[in-house]
């Protein structure tokens, strides 16, 4: 359920919300694990916490403008920082990017699907895009299982489509439609 005034979202074990300054340098131990950075597209690593000031400092700004949604993934009930969720505007086409990930300690406990489901509801009913579509590489098939678990759709594989890590890897690139909007 998304709250306007608060700009959080709350699922049966999680709230999806802003971040604050103070996150930083939890966001920076999280990041700073070599199998997170592995597995995403633009963290940087060694990732500092002058990085995680410098990109918290953003979202507000990106928020009011429309541009992305950046939530922290918290524990409802002790506010624990397990991770983050983002999700891009691309108003021309009315679909948005969706990326995330979570501190390694986390991993298997369904925290990312659950948080997905619900910014792909809150991109769908709030804002009203027609489409919601995420990538992931091809070695991180947990990500892949997130996606699938929150209802989108393969549509294909991107090869060779990364350098990273002094090697090409393919991009696997999935989507979901709404199929309740209208044009």
């Amino acid at each position: 359920m998304y709250n306007s005034e608060k700009r959080t979202i709350t699922t049966e074990r999680l709230i999806l919300r802003p971040f604050a300054l103070s996150d930083a340098q939890r966001v920076s131990e999280l990041c700073n694990n070599y199998n997170v950075y592995k597995s995403t597209l633009t963290l940087p690593h060694p990732y500092p916490i002058d990085c995680a000031l410098s990109w918290i400092e953003t979202h507000e700004v990106e928020f009011n403008n429309d541009n992305s949604y950046e939530f922290a993934i918290t524990d409802k009930n002790t506010n624990e920082l397990y991770g983050a969720i983002g999700l891009r505007n691309n108003r021309t086409h009315r679909n948005g990017e969706l990326g995330y990930w979570i501190g390694e300690e986390q991993w298997g406990n369904g925290y990312a699907t659950e948080a997905t489901k619900a910014v792909i509801n809150f991109a769908f009913t709030e804002k009203h895009y027609h489409k919601v579509y995420a990538r992931f590489f091809a070695s991180n098939p947990g990500s892949g299982r997130v996606m699938q678990k929150s209802g989108m759709l393969k549509e294909g594989v991107l090869l060779q489509h990364i350098y990273k890590e002094n090697e090409f890897v393919d991009l696997i690139h999935y989507g979901i439609l709404n199929t309740g909007a209208t044009n």
